[in-house]
């Protein structure tokens, strides 16, 4: 075997390139090393320190503190006052019932060492806050019968014996009721409790309840949910704006494949920016055939992160693509923690920061309109007049770093990510509805993540199916600020009776308010 010293040259200049080449190479290889260590050992969140008020750059509010990159570097940062929260206890909600308990002195104690009684001047009062354990009853629906004694043993066009019709229900013939079902799914799907953790809850009341009979309701449940989720699709279609975004999940008994393979559960969310609508689907795959059938007739915007699946969405001529500005910071925040503190790449991180800086000052911008509570039109002339500058100033100063940077390294590939979805990007600033990145549906399938790292896999497809239609309802009803329980609650004592698409309609959780469902249960 050839040693790779007696194939390296005599030359010295020949020699000095391979020794270079040999560097650059080892400190890639490195700097994976350090991101590696940083993403299994380090902090999850994302958050910088270039982000923090510990006196510097807020990532919301520092526009008013730079006019530009270069002037950030030599002025000091000002730093509004910061607020302190009162210290103290907060008050318990006003609207849980409340239990007097006197506390008096005793009799003897009320008479004064002269003789005489002491007067009552006044009371202090302090609260605690009790728990009862969860009360369980049970509904006896009592039918009552009838029959004419007259017509007793005689033939008749109806039936003598009458007895009163038992309720539609959600599920016919069935113990659970809406309460029932909306307590075991809220469980489920927002407290991320596996049905086999709520059978032994259940154990512990002394309730035979398998985790079995729970799967099959909540099966029963999303079928008879279906009408709602059409209704749904149709509102996110309606635009202006679809977010979509994908993740995993691993699902058994799906036919020609193996247990260990990977299927996906996708997110679609849109409609009315003020009422938004949310739709889960689980597929197979993470084809972007599944998001073209989905987007098949829609005309509007659709934003996503930089996967290849979406790229079929820049030949729609209805359609328009815009990017996500959190996955390129993302990738300048790599860059930082690969890079640790070692000052041999001092060069590299500092590009990094610089990049994570010009950032920054996009989303002060917006942050800044928030506050302000501009209108729609009212941002996009904000972002005109301020965005845009930066965003050019940005470009320009990625383009001239780039060819200086190795391309296979973190920060080289973190510009040329950028510089590659720069198109999409930017069209964040043709419209005041549009956000700079898909954090909305990023947030929005967050707690299925949450919930798989308990139940770890849906057990068949349909069950697959079955938490899709019902994360669909639930986050809906989150992302319309309805409490999910009271929301299901409502919606399962009320579906048995909706027969037209109006009455569906007036279920969608994005067509209820909080006032309708307190009402509804007083």
């Amino acid at each position: 075997m050839v040693s790779t010293a007696q194939t390296l040259p005599d030359n010295l200049e020949d020699l000095k390139e391979v020794a270079h080449r040999y560097e650059v190479e080892n400190n890639i290889l490195r700097e994976q090393v350090r991101l590696l260590r940083a993403q299994l050992f380090g902090r999850k969140a994302e958050k910088h320190s270039l982000d923090s008020d510990n006196g510097q750059a807020l990532l919301f509010n520092e526009a008013e503190a730079f006019s530009s990159v270069e002037e950030e570097e030599k002025e000091d940062v000002q730093i509004k006052a910061h607020k302190r929260k009162k210290l103290g206890r907060r008050p318990l909600p006003a609207d849980l019932p409340r239990v007097d308990v006197i506390h008096d002195i005793s009799e003897e104690e009320k008479v004064c060492a002269c003789g005489c009684m002491k007067d009552c001047i006044g009371k202090e009062t302090s609260e605690q806050l009790d728990i009862i354990p969860a009360k369980i009853q049970v509904i006896r629906n009592i039918r009552l019968k009838y029959v004419c004694k007259n017509c007793e043993g005689v033939e008749a066009e109806e039936p003598a014996v009458k007895i009163a019709p038992i309720p539609e229900q959600l599920i016919p013939k069935s113990m659970a009721t809406p309460g029932l079902l909306a307590h075991v799914l809220t469980a489920k799907f927002i407290d991320a409790l596996p049905f086999y953790r709520q059978e032994g809850q259940f154990s512990r009341l002394g309730i035979d309840l398998p985790r079995s009979t729970m799967c099959g309701w909540a099966i029963k449940v999303a079928d008879r949910c279906e009408p709602l989720l059409d209704l749904l699709n149709k509102e996110i279609r309606s635009g202006p704006l679809i977010n979509i975004d994908e993740t995993t999940v691993q699902v058994m008994k799906e036919p020609n494949r193996s247990n260990k393979t990977k299927s996906y559960m996708w997110i679609y969310r849109g409609g009315d920016p003020d009422r938004p609508a949310l739709v889960y689907q689980y597929h197979p795959t993470r084809s972007g055939v599944i998001a073209s059938e989905y987007l098949k007739e829609y005309e509007g915007y659709v934003q996503s992160d930089g996967y290849a699946g979406y790229d079929f969405i820049d030949h729609k001529s209805k359609i328009t693509h815009v990017g996500c500005w959190a996955h390129v910071r993302r990738k300048f925040i790599d860059v930082v923690k690969a890079s640790g503190k070692r000052k041999s790449v001092k060069g590299r991180t500092d590009n990094a920061e610089k990049a994570i800086r010009y950032i920054s000052k996009l989303y002060a911008i917006d942050g800044n309109a928030n506050e302000q509570d501009l209108t729609y039109q009212e941002l996009y002339e904000e972002r005109r007049r301020n965005t845009k500058p930066i965003l050019d100033e940005f470009k320009n100063w990625l383009e001239e770093i780039y060819p200086k940077t190795p391309p296979k390294g973190l920060l080289g590939k973190a510009i040329s990510y950028t510089l590659k979805q720069w198109d999409r990007l930017v069209r964040y600033l043709d419209d005041g509805r549009l956000r700079p990145d898909n954090n909305l549906a990023e947030n929005a399938i967050r707690p299925f993540v949450v919930g798989r790292k308990n139940w770890l896999f849906s057990g068949h497809p349909r069950g697959a199916k079955a938490s899709a239609a019902l994360y669909s309802l639930i986050e809906t009803a989150k992302a319309n600020d309805l409490e999910p329980y009271l929301y299901l609650r409502f919606l399962f004592d009320r579906l048995p009776h909706a027969k037209s698409e109006d009455d569906y309609k007036a279920l969608l959780p994005n067509r209820l308010n909080k006032k309708q469902l307190l009402q509804a249960f007083q």
